[in-house]
This record gives C-alpha cells, sequence and structure tokens, in this order.
C-alpha cells in the first residue's frame, strides 16, 4: 500500500494523541520484552518526564523530538537496553532499541553507559511512516 504524505502525517500525529500530553521516557537496562503484554524487564536506569507536547507536528512523513529530553540525574547505573514511553499514567505505549547517537537505533542518546547521577540527554528520536 502507498499512502499522500497527509495520510502519512496523520499516522505519527496519532502516536503523540494516543500516548498523551506530558508523557514519561524511561530508560531500561537487559533486553526489550517481545510485545507489549509482555512485562517489562531490566532495571530503570533514568526517568524522563518529556515536555506536555513532546513530538514537533508530522512533516513530509517524519516526525522528531520536540524540545529537551533530559534527565538531570540518572536513576541508577548500567547499559541501557531499550527504552518506554508511556502516558503520564504509566500505560506502556511504545518500546524501542537505544543506542548511542549516530548509533541507528529508535532512539539515540549521548552515550549507553549510565551511571548514577549521570546527566542523561536524549539526541534523537524520530518517527518514520515510509509506506509512501
Amino acid at each position: 500500500m502507498q499512502f499522500s504524505v497527509a495520510v502519512r502525517n496523520a499516522r505519527l500525529d496519532a502516536i503523540e494523541s494516543a500516548i498523551g500530553a506530558s508523557a514519561i521516557l524511561k530508560i531500561r537496562s537487559g533486553v526489550k520484552p517481545t510485545n507489549m503484554a509482555d512485562a517489562s524487564t531490566g532495571t530503570v536506569l533514568a526517568t524522563l518526564q518529556l515536555p506536555a507536547d513532546w513530538m514537533a507536528a508530522a512533516a513530509n512523513g517524519s516526525k522528531d523530538k520536540l524540545g529537551t529530553w533530559e534527565d538531570a540525574a540518572a536513576d541508577a547505573s548500567g547499559t541501557a537496553g531499550y527504552y518506554e514511553i508511556t502516558s503520564s499514567a504509566g500505560v506502556v505505549h511504545e518500546r524501542g532499541t537505544i543506542t548511542a547517537t549516530g548509533g541507528g537505533g529508535d532512539m539515540e542518546v549521548q552515550n549507553t553507559s549510565f551511571a548514577v547521577g549521570q546527566n542523561i540527554i536524549v539526541t534523537a528520536k524520530t518517527y518514520v511512516d515510509g509506506n509512501a
């Protein structure tokens, strides 16, 4: 199937709408669960309160993070394995891979080796709807 840019943008914007304002990002150690019905695994290394409007409006079939995504002090030490984005009520709506900047993960951070109290900055998070 192929979709117009308008349809692709609408599908991408629906992600942020469904998750809601002021979403929460958790970066976890370990392996990402196989599917969304599985319980979260690993240790929470960092918890970030995302801005009320946390993604830019979709354009040309892609959508980027909006504003600064930062945790002033990591919760635990370890290696980042995956991330979760939850609603403000804590419902997990998304899980994805995480890599260091330039690594090509679903989300990228400065580096994936965290130490307690370390400043954590998300450098890239983009959704792409490639069904052009």
